[in-house]
């Protein structure tokens, strides 16, 4: 049976079944070359990584003390620890101190040992806090804290404020990636290559680890006549950039 052709049509199926195959042919032409320049711009691409870094003042200490306690009972160690911290907090207050938080409350019995045998003999109560101030301030104020009853200086941080590390970011990461576009012209140059274009762009980091921290003794700062001496250093600001280039 012949199944007549649509009113309207020029071809009858049977001619259609023959023009498609040409179709597909001019199809594939457009498309092929196409698809062998993307492949081939893949191809040919070269990765390579640039590094910044910018070094700034630290201007902030960032301080970790607290007050301990030790008695007979849990109750007589820990009442004295939350008086002599709140003198402590009171007057870290007064002198505005940033950043201000308590880190820790601890209660913890003491033991001693006689003939292997373990024995509670009291307690110990350790509070602790944080907090951040102007570095040519941190040792007068350390000083004032540890007649404010303050018993242990666990730490000191030099860090730079936040806008400055911001700032550094931006111009580590410029610095990054006019290191990794310098560097691939030297390789295209050696290879007499030519760059084309950046085909992707990755910030791998931007950051800013804080120097490690300065440990001081309550005890040394107490006994000092003169201002314990406290002085602040630097702190780098690192980038990586990855660009992949076409050539």
């Amino acid at each position: 049976m012949t199944r007549a052709a649509l009113p309207g049509s020029q071809f009858q199926s049977g001619n259609l079944w023959k023009i498609l195959p040409l179709a597909m042919l001019v199809c594939a032409t457009f498309v092929l070359p196409a698809f062998a320049q993307e492949k081939d711009k893949l191809w040919r691409t070269l990765s390579v990584s640039g590094r910044g870094v910018e070094t700034i003042p630290t201007t902030l200490a960032q301080v970790s003390l607290g007050v301990e306690i030790q008695g007979k009972t849990a109750q007589e160690v820990q009442q004295e620890a939350a008086q002599r911290s709140s003198a402590v907090v009171a007057f870290l207050k007064s002198k505005n101190v940033e950043k201000l938080q308590t880190t820790g409350v601890r209660l913890n019995p003491v033991y001693s040992y006689t003939n292997n045998v373990q024995r509670i003999t009291g307690y110990a109560a350790t509070n602790t806090v944080s907090f951040s101030i102007p570095v040519e301030q941190a040792g007068t104020l350390l000083d004032d804290a540890v007649k404010a009853g303050a018993t242990q200086i666990n730490g000191i941080t030099f860090v730079a404020k936040d806008e400055a590390i911001a700032s550094a970011q931006k111009q580590a990461l410029k610095e990054a990636t006019q290191d990794a576009r310098q560097q691939a012209d030297a390789v295209f140059s050696a290879l007499g290559f030519k760059s084309k274009e950046i085909v992707s762009i990755q910030v791998n980091n931007a950051t800013a680890p804080p120097p490690p921290p300065m440990f001081l003794r309550a005890e040394a700062a107490k006994s000092a006549d003169a201002s314990t001496p406290i002085v602040g250093g630097e702190q780098q600001v690192e980038a990586s950039v990855t660009l992949q280039i076409s050539y």
